[in-house]
Order: C-alpha cells, then sequence, then structure tokens
C-alpha cells in the first residue's frame, strides 16, 4: 500500500473497520480550556519546539483565546482520563481580503504532543489527520515550519515525502496535496465518526467518576 496519508491510515485500522489506533477528533469552543491547559503543560523544551521560541504563560493563554474555530481548525487526541495529549492546529492562508485564496490555497500546521504520549504515533497521526482534511478541502499545499532540532517533526515531514528546506536553525516543509478522491473523503468521515464516539465516551466516563468521588 502507497506509504501517503490515506495509505497510513488504512494501515492503522485495527480490529473494527474503519477504526484507527489513535483517534483525531475536530476539536471546537468547548475544547478551548482543554486546549490551554495542553498547551501550559509543555515543558520548557517542548514549548521551544512548538512555538519556535521560550513562550510564556500569557502569550500561550494569548494565542489561545485568539483561536477561531470557525476560520482554523484544531485537532486533538485525548487519553483515556480525557486529557489532551496531542494537538494539532491548521491554519488557512488569507489573501488579502482576508478571505480563503481562490487560486491557490495553503494550510500551515503546527503540532504538539505531550511528553506521556511520546513514541504512540500521536503527531504522525496528528499529521496524517490534517493531510486528508487538506485534501478534502481542496488545499493545494500543507506548510511547517520547525526548528531543525525537533526531530519528530523533521522525521514525519521526510516520512511524508515533504520537501524540507533548512536555514538559520529552522526547517520549512511543504507537501503538495492532490485533489479529493471518494476513499480520501471516506477515511476523514470515518475516522471524525469513530473519534467523537470515543471523546463522548471519556468526557461521560470522567464526569461519572468526578460525581461518584463526592
Amino acid at each position: 500500500m502507497l506509504d501517503t496519508p490515506l495509505g497510513r491510515w488504512l494501515r492503522g485500522l485495527k480490529g473494527q473497520p474503519g477504526r484507527p489506533t489513535v483517534l483525531v477528533k475536530e476539536l471546537s469552543e468547548r475544547d478551548r480550556r482543554r486546549i490551554l491547559r495542553h498547551f501550559l503543560a509543555l515543558n520548557p523544551n517542548d514549548r521551544l519546539l512548538r512555538f519556535g521560541s521560550m513562550i510564556p504563560d500569557d502569550a500561550i493563554a494569548a494565542y489561545v483565546a485568539k483561536l477561531d474555530f470557525k476560520r482554523d481548525i484544531v485537532f486533538g487526541v485525548v487519553n483515556r482520563v480525557f486529557q489532551l495529549v496531542g494537538v494539532g492546529h491548521l491554519a488557512f492562508a488569507k489573501a488579502d481580503d482576508g478571505k480563503p485564496t481562490t487560486k491557490e490555497r495553503v494550510a500551515e500546521l503546527g503540532v504538539s504532543v505531550s511528553a506521556s504520549a511520546r513514541g504512540k504515533g500521536v503527531g504522525s497521526r496528528l499529521f496524517d489527520r490534517a493531510a486528508i482534511h487538506c485534501r478534502n478541502s481542496d488545499v493545494d499545499t500543507l506548510y511547517m515550519q520547525c526548528l531543525s532540532s525537533n526531530q519528530t517533526m523533521m522525521h514525519i515531514a521526510r516520512k511524508a515525502g515533504m520537501q524540507i528546506k533548512r536555514e538559520f536553525g529552522e526547517a520549512d516543509a511543504y507537501l503538495q496535496i492532490p485533489p479529493p478522491s471518494p476513499g480520501s473523503v471516506m477515511a476523514e468521515a470515518l475516522e471524525e465518526q469513530w473519534a467523537v464516539i470515543d471523546y463522548n465516551f471519556k468526557a461521560n466516563a470522567r464526569a461519572a467518576a468526578k460525581w461518584f468521588s463526592k
């Protein structure tokens, strides 16, 4: 099977039709506080790798407060105790009039993974979900900018076949996105369906645990 986001998604199926091993859900306004807690819990080195600088708490709070869930897409992975352990922010380039470009659409992806979730494929799954969403949204190019020392993202970029340009300790990576297909549309729809079920189950389980602990 081809080493593409769709191919890796299909290889990730485990036991049940359409259910990948790491579920990635599109987040919404209700998740803003969880996103903030996720970023604030990153250690200084992880903050450096995610944001490109040693960003303080107040700057992270301002960044999260400005997230526009109607304009951009934020993906998340929750663990079994309903904590966000992975976040991918997919921001779409805008034309001068503030609307998405029509001739060529570019989306930039930023990914962060909690230390507790390292080595479980969370970063790769966030990338794959973002790539399929771009494909189904007629985005031409997926772009990532990170420090050259971010070995995890560099590995993901090389594995995806992205064109990488390194300069002054930073790396720009580009992936040309093919047009959507019935398979890519189905893959994204199935994952979101499974992820919503998983998300709601974990949310209800956490609420029940809090209630019984009173």
